[in-house]
């Protein structure tokens, strides 16, 4: 379970102490580090945040006209300590809906680009068997372990809700479009959260990069001891060995080492162009798509022409103190992302990325005890970038009613309207996965009714 943010960065430095740690699961045997002649006219990058614990969706997304937000009041009234007041809310007029919604206060960045049209919202995804009734539900129809925040995040990165899954859907993705970075043999999957299972694929495994500092061999400079020891330490990685786990861990090794050579001055680059959206921010979200953002500068040098990113955002657990985590939450995440969207934008490459959110579950409409919220199912997300149709909800938004026809019990666990395969499948159909493809990517897909639901170009 990933949920406590201390554990979290303690683990990633674990893995940034070494090129050998960061590229512990790379597949870069076709690694060439003359990467920089590859012409990259035809890119594309998807971004995933993940945010870690179950983003509260109840109150993200509020209607405000005088019924919605009636209905959201009665369940959430002023006393139970996550009401947020209705002049608070920061107002959308969604193209494709005739009534208004609120955003959370403190989205005020999303609330422009959702303005702008380069931001959509999908109401209510969420992980599914199949499309599902209240009454299959009462019957026993539901993803495994549905409230487990373990089981939820594995099936949201693999989209896969009957069974545990050794891939992830980003992996999976990268597995079919390996074929656009032939060329130089530059990951496709770039983790700044160490290897999770979104980007493990059957053949793809991801390059991890550390949120701040190096990606080299720790202990090494320009003197010539350090030379001499670094060739030493090249010698020894040659050495063959009868021993094939011996053998696999120098070759990772020696990968890692001339990746380093490519990837070090990329995250090290003092000089990008992108560094004044940033420079006002200092958060873990804002560090981690800047180093995004200093990646997909760099694609002329990595040649890569697909590449898919993780990005986490943890502690969204709110079961107490909801109103001021969520708020302290979002205060990082909105800007973060506001920066990097324009990032895209300063780079010339704003129609070519496309930046997702992902979460364990939604919460209960229903207040808990200590002014927070307890594990629930579909949520809210959102889809940045300017091949988004934007200004606009996909998805049906759930009646704030608790027990009524959208609740799959009596405390507001919503129904999900959107599937993580049909979301899955819209973005990976603008990434260049062909549609013979998408059901191998997502083996559950063709239990619903549609692959497409339509928010991108």
């Amino acid at each position: 379970m990933k949920n406590y943010p201390g554990r979290r960065e303690f683990l990633r430095s674990l893995g940034a102490l070494s090129a050998f740690g960061l590229a512990s699961r790379l597949d870069l045997v076709n690694f060439v580090a003359s990467a920089h002649a590859q012409a990259t006219g035809d890119y594309k990058a998807l971004v995933c945040v993940f945010m870690f614990g179950g983003n509260d969706g109840n109150n993200t997304l509020i209607p405000i006209d005088t019924a919605g937000y009636g209905q959201y009041a009665a369940a959430r009234p002023e006393s139970s300590g996550i009401n947020l007041a209705q002049a608070s809310l920061l107002p959308i007029q969604p193209v494709n809906v005739g009534t208004p919604f609120g955003l959370h206060p403190a989205l005020t960045e999303l609330q422009a680009l959702f303005a702008q049209n380069k931001l959509a919202i999908l109401a209510n995804v969420g992980t599914l068997l199949q499309p599902t009734t209240k009454a299959q539900y009462n019957a026993g129809l539901r993803p495994l372990s549905l409230y487990s925040h373990a089981d939820q995040q594995a099936q949201w990165q693999s989209s896969i809700s009957g069974s545990p899954s050794g891939t992830g859907w980003g992996g999976r993705i990268a597995d079919k479009v390996a074929s656009f970075n032939a060329a130089t043999g530059f990951p496709v999957i770039t983790s700044l959260d160490g290897t999770v299972l979104f980007t493990t694929g059957t053949a793809t495994t991801p390059l991890t990069i550390p949120v701040t500092g190096s990606f080299a061999l720790a202990g090494y400079n320009s003197s010539a001891a350090a030379a001499a020891r670094l060739a030493a330490v090249k010698q020894l990685l040659a050495q063959g060995s009868s021993n094939a786990f011996v053998s696999s861990a120098n070759a990772i090794g020696t990968q890692a080492l001339q990746l380093s050579t490519t990837v070090n001055p990329i995250l090290a680059n003092a000089n990008s162009t992108v560094a004044p959206l940033f420079a006002n921010l200092n958060t873990g979200t804002s560090r981690q798509l800047f180093q995004v953002a200093k990646m997909i500068e760099a694609r002329a040098a990595t040649g890569a022409r697909r590449q898919i990113f993780f990005v986490q955002l943890g502690s969204f657990d709110t079961h107490g103190d909801q109103i001021n985590r969520q708020r302290n939450l979002f205060e990082e995440l909105s800007p973060a992302l506001k920066a990097f969207y324009d990032a895209t934008a300063a780079l010339g490459v704003s129609s070519q990325v496309t930046t997702f959110t992902l979460s364990d579950f939604g919460r209960t409409l229903q207040p808990a005890s200590g002014g927070g919220t307890d594990h629930a199912w579909g949520s809210h997300h959102f889809v940045i970038g300017d091949a988004v149709k934007g200004g606009a909800i996909y998805g049906q938004y759930p009646q704030l009613i608790l027990g009524g026809p959208s609740d799959a019990e009596a405390e507001g666990r919503w129904l999900p309207s959107i599937a993580v395969d049909q979301y899955g499948a819209t973005l990976a159909r603008w990434f260049g996965v062909q549609s013979a493809d998408l059901n191998s990517v997502f083996p559950n897909l063709s239990k619903f009714p549609g692959s497409d639901v339509g928010f991108m170009s």
